[in-house]
């Protein structure tokens, strides 16, 4: 392997992001985290006036970008200041579906809308009305969520969006930091497949989308595949952060891609979890899958890397013990996920079932009720206790999973031997041990910087250190503990299954 470089990456999450600085050397990947922000929605009311739109109701739930921007820009000062000479690469990657509009002038038209937003509810269906159903996945091969991008942009067509009507282009949440610094405009080929929007046969814009529901395709930028530098830090911002003119690098801008290139699997018949907000569970397959099957199934065809397709379903993870902890910390329980997850450990076994991905689950507020709605509507007891109320949701993650791999043995007709769960979920050992019984699959689990790590490997690929995806596993292996769970009580959750799934 040629000789030791760092690279700098910018992980950026829907509850936080971070700054990581990445060296390979001597076949070994070393991590550290350099800076870490707080990220969530932003209401109207903190907006403030730089929102372009006057109209009521325009507000909706945002992304502050400009305080973003800059916590990515002091971040990246620090870690070139501790790379020094030898920085070699800055990689932007973030979550799916969302993006930013740019005017004639190249400057940003407002904050970008949050994908939890309420202006896509009812939009699934209207673009039903425009186009049928099943030819929209024919198009696309990617899952039906009304959070897509896709619905976004119809709900401001339909909506006569003045700030859609003045846009020049769309730029992709994670390839915006990019854009701003290096002033390259483009469309990463793993995040632009979140949109709904592309053909994954093709991986080009699916020109009959947009015809058919009247999109503006001339605003959607190129695409271009992961590991390739596509320019440099801009000058003025060099020296304002006082570093040189760092290549910025393309990686695999959506976090769940540069998590799976940074899967430790060694060889086998494999699955992969992306455990976080969101449970992404899947397969990686040489072409995309558009079938009665997936379609019946609700898988998405999403775009990996080294000409990859991560066929998957996105689960809603852990968002519902984030939301129940939000909730009772308003109410005045300060617990730490460490302290929820212990008292889970102690409650009741297969207390209640919750389905977590139904769409009431969706939007932030009061989870705890709003489960224990779902148990009444459902002919269940409520739950008070708060660890009970965590075991469920975590049995329940369980259970999804299995299904989701049963699913995915019978649409690619191949046997699952192994689950490798990565991602800051991974930290969860008794939803790793849960997600063992269910499946009655050998979990592997880590590392949990996975998205960093892969962000770092593409780097490192579009600088010629590393060639292939096999030598980039390779290394992870190497260089980071990983942690397996058996199955246990195998015949005991069989048994519930069952029970769930009459």
């Amino acid at each position: 392997m040629p000789q030791a470089k760092e690279y700098i990456a910018v992980d950026l999450g829907a509850e936080s992001g971070r700054v990581m600085l990445g060296s390979i050397c001597d076949d070994k990947l070393g991590l550290e985290e350099i800076h870490r922000f707080g990220n969530g929605p932003i209401k109207p009311s903190a907006q403030g006036p730089r929102l372009i739109s006057p109209r009521p109701g325009a507000g909706g739930l945002r992304w502050d970008f400009d305080r973003l921007l800059s916590e990515v820009k002091t971040g990246i000062a620090k870690a070139a200041k501790r790379a020094g000479k030898n920085a070699s690469g800055i990689g932007v990657d973030s979550w799916g579906v969302d993006f930013g509009l740019l005017g004639d002038d190249g400057k940003l038209l407002e904050n970008p809308y949050h994908y939890r937003d309420s202006r896509t509810n009812g939009m699934m269906e209207k673009a039903f009305a425009m186009m049928d159903k099943r030819r929209i996945y024919e198009c696309t091969g990617i899952q039906f969520m009304q959070l897509n991008s896709v619905y976004q942009l119809l709900a401001m067509r339909l909506a006569n969006s003045d700030v859609l009507a003045r846009t020049k282009k769309l730029i992709f949440i994670g390839d915006l930091f990019s854009y701003f610094l290096c002033d390259r405009a483009f469309g990463e080929y793993t995040l632009a497949s979140t949109s709904q929007l592309m053909d994954m046969r093709t991986g080009k814009w699916s020109q009959e989308m947009f015809d058919k529901l009247s999109l503006p395709i001339e605003i959607m930028p190129d695409i271009i595949k992961p590991g390739k530098v596509v320019g440099k830090l801009g000058k003025p911002i060099a020296q304002k952060l006082g570093c040189g003119q760092i290549p910025v690098i393309a990686v695999a801008s959506h976090d769940t891609a540069s998590a799976v290139a940074a899967v430790p699997a060694g060889g086998g018949n494999w699955a992969y979890l992306s455990s976080g907000t969101w449970s992404l569970m899947g397969v990686e397959v040489p072409k995309a899958i558009v079938n009665d099957k997936t379609f019946q199934y609700e898988f998405t065809n999403e775009g990996g890397v080294e000409n990859t397709i991560r066929l998957l379903k996105n689960i809603m993870g852990l968002w519902l013990v984030q939301e129940c902890k939000r909730q009772w910390e308003r109410e005045g329980a300060n617990l730490s996920y460490d302290q929820l997850t212990a008292m889970a450990q102690e409650a009741k076994p297969f207390a209640a079932h919750i389905e977590v991905d139904r769409s009431e689950f969706l939007a932030p507020g009061d989870m705890p009720k709003r489960i224990n709605d779902y148990l009444v509507e459902t002919g269940q007891k409520i739950i008070v206790d708060k660890g009970q109320m965590i075991r469920a949701i975590l049995e329940a993650l369980a259970f999804k999973y299995r299904t989701v791999l049963e699913r995915i043995e019978d649409v690619t007709g191949r046997k699952i031997d192994c689950l490798h769960i990565v991602g800051g979920g991974m930290k969860n050992e008794l939803l790793n041990q849960f997600a063992a019984d269910a499946t009655g699959k050998k979990v592997i689990a880590g590392p949990a910087e996975a998205t960093a790590i892969g962000n770092i490997l593409m780097q490192a690929k579009a600088t010629g250190q590393i060639k292939t995806l096999t030598e980039a596993r390779k290394l992870v292996r190497n260089s980071f503990e990983l942690k397996e769970y058996e199955p246990q009580n195998v015949s005991l959750w069989q048994k519930q299954y069952k029970k769930v799934h009459k």
